[in-house]
Parts: C-alpha cells; sequence; structure tokens
C-alpha cells in the first residue's frame, strides 16, 4: 500500500429535505492500493457517498478530491481514471461476453490492436477465456459480476469504486470474487472502494474499513485498529472440550475469565482481559476432560459495528 493520497473526503453532506441528512459530514481518505470498505446496513448512506465521488450527484456541503480533481468540476478527467461498478450491472444479454467489452472499449478510443490486448488481459484474469466468446445470457450471476470487474479492467482505472459488489453472490462466489479483487490490488497496485452491508464477508480483504450508521460514519480503520478501540484489550478464545458438565462453571473461575458462553456441544466462547489458554488447557486437563482444540478468535467486522453503534446512539442520548 503506498502513501500517495488518492482519494479524500472532508465534511461532505446531502440534504435531500430540510431536515434530513442521507449523508452527514463524513470525512476519510484512501490510501494508493489499498482495498477501503464502507460498510453498514442498507439506506446508511453508502450509496449516496459514492454518488457524490463520482460526481453524479451534488454534495450540500464538503469536498471530494480525486487524483487532484473535483468530480463535479472536472468530470472527465475523474471518469477517465476511476472505474465504477453499480450494485446493478447491465449487459447487453445476446452478446457475448467479448462484445460487450468490445463495445466498452471502443467509447475509450483504443484502436484496434489495444483493444483486442486489454480485453483478452482482463478476460484472463477474470478467468473467463473459455466463456469469452458464449452470449452473456448464459453466464451465472457471479460470472456476471466477473465480467464487470472485466470491463473495469480493459479502462484501466487507478481507482475501482464498487456498489455491494458481492450482492446476489453465493458463499464460494463470494470467496472467490473477494479473491480477485485482492489479487488485482497486490498485482496491478489498483486502490478499491467497497460499499457493501454484508460486514463480515469482506472482513478479510479490507484493509481499512469506515462504518456507517444512519448518514454518519462512526468509526473509521483497520479491523484490528477498531477493534482494539471498541473492546480494547478484551480477547476471545475459542476452545473444544468434552467429558464434565461442570466444566463451564470451572472455566468461569479462572482469572482474568470474564465471560464463559456454551455456544454448542461441547464447544465454548471464552472472554477475558488477557491470553488464559494455558491456564484454560490445566483447568480441562484437571477436570478430566478431553481437550480438542483452543484458539483465539478475533471480534468480527459484525460484532464492531454493533457495539459502535451502540456507542454512537449512547453518546447523541
Amino acid at each position: 500500500m503506498g502513501n500517495e493520497i488518492v482519494l479524500s473526503v472532508s465534511h461532505l453532506s446531502k440534504q435531500y429535505r430540510k431536515g434530513v441528512r442521507a449523508v452527514n459530514d463524513i470525512s476519510f481518505s484512501l490510501n494508493e492500493g489499498e482495498i477501503f470498505g464502507l460498510l453498514g446496513p442498507n439506506g446508511s448512506g453508502k450509496t449516496t457517498t459514492i454518488l457524490m465521488l463520482l460526481g453524479l450527484l451534488e454534495s450540500t456541503q464538503g469536498s471530494v478530491n480525486i487524483l487532484g480533481h473535483d468530480p463535479l468540476r472536472t468530470p472527465l478527467a475523474v471518469k477517465r481514471q476511476v472505474g465504477y461498478m453499480p450494485d446493478t450491472i447491465g449487459f447487453y444479454e445476446y452478446m457475448t461476453g467479448y462484445e460487450n467489452l468490445e463495445y466498452t472499449a471502443r467509447f475509450l478510443g483504443l484502436d484496434a490492436t489495444e483493444r483486442k490486448a486489454r480485453i483478452e488481459d482482463s478476460i484472463g484474469k477474470m478467468r473467463l477465456t473459455k466463456r469469452m466468446n458464449d452470449k452473456v445470457k448464459t453466464y451465472s450471476h457471479g460470472m456476471k459480476r466477473r465480467l464487470g470487474l472485466a470491463e473495469l479492467l480493459v479502462k484501466q482505472p487507478r481507482i475501482a469504486i464498487l456498489d455491494e459488489p458481492t450482492q446476489g453472490l453465493d458463499p464460494q462466489s463470494i470467496s472467490e470474487f473477494l479473491a480477485l479483487i485482492a489479487s488485482l490490488r497486490d498485482s496491478d497496485g489498483m486502490t478499491f472502494l467497497l460499499s457493501s452491508h454484508q460486514l463480515d464477508e469482506v472482513q478479510s480483504v479490507c484493509d481499512r474499513v469506515g462504518l456507517f450508521s444512519e448518514g454518519e460514519l462512526i468509526s473509521f480503520g483497520s479491523v484490528d485498529a477498531l477493534a482494539q478501540e471498541h473492546f480494547g484489550n478484551e480477547v476471545l478464545i475459542e476452545l473444544q472440550a468434552e467429558g464434565n458438565d461442570k466444566l463451564q462453571s470451572l472455566l468461569r473461575k479462572i482469572a482474568d475469565v470474564k465471560r464463559v458462553e456454551l455456544e454448542a456441544d461441547n464447544h465454548y466462547l471464552i472472554t477475558a482481559t488477557k491470553d488464559v489458554r494455558p491456564a484454560i488447557a490445566q483447568q480441562v486437563f484437571s477436570a478430566g476432560c478431553d481437550l480438542t482444540s483452543l484458539e483465539m478468535k478475533k471480534h468480527s467486522l459484525n460484532e464492531i459495528y454493533q457495539l459502535a453503534f451502540k456507542e454512537a446512539n449512547d453518546e447523541q442520548a
């Protein structure tokens, strides 16, 4: 990840009608070559923010700077360097994948040789080479998402903005799609802004995230930093052990253990103020139990969001 700031937002707001703000005074920035997640439930202001970033919607106040340009004042300069994939992707169903990308590439003013090179390269990276001459109507939903990324690659943007990119995908397709995004960051140095309401799905791929709630950015940073900010030094430990019905109460007696929850048969989630795995293992063996697994667990992004949301509401109360 580079040090250059390629996108910055300062005190951005959007008010549609008197007294109601879809986006309220948000500020954040993106570094070159990072994947940034703009995360929150549907209706929290993510898409409105994206439309302002692209210059498709005028802000009520605040400013946006993308690679040195204001998207409202110099939209063409921004569009040349920024790719956008909306939540609903539209392709010509009776044209092939290649023909759709050829149609897009012609608008870029590329000659035939350059068009062919870019299209074949982008289709190859998206693992669509074997299907490039098939009509898009035969593509699965996941393949259409990958074709959408291929369309972005033909443009060769420095920044790609993806609105709900995993929407409608099955778990396996989500994993593959996010892996493709990470590979493009690593191989091409592209910067990504992902908007999503599926917090935990994109947790693994984002370098930093901004948590949205009711038009406000309630927390901002890396997932580890946000966990530290909202949960402090609290650690989670997963234990699988069997052989003693009293194990849960015995675990609660360990120093520095705050909570012990039985999540399923023989599966325990232990919350402590520090890593107490050696003490847990000793207690398990002393109780005559069989220890199957004992692992540290990170707070999920959804858990972080729920606590950040509660803290934000408590401050406003």
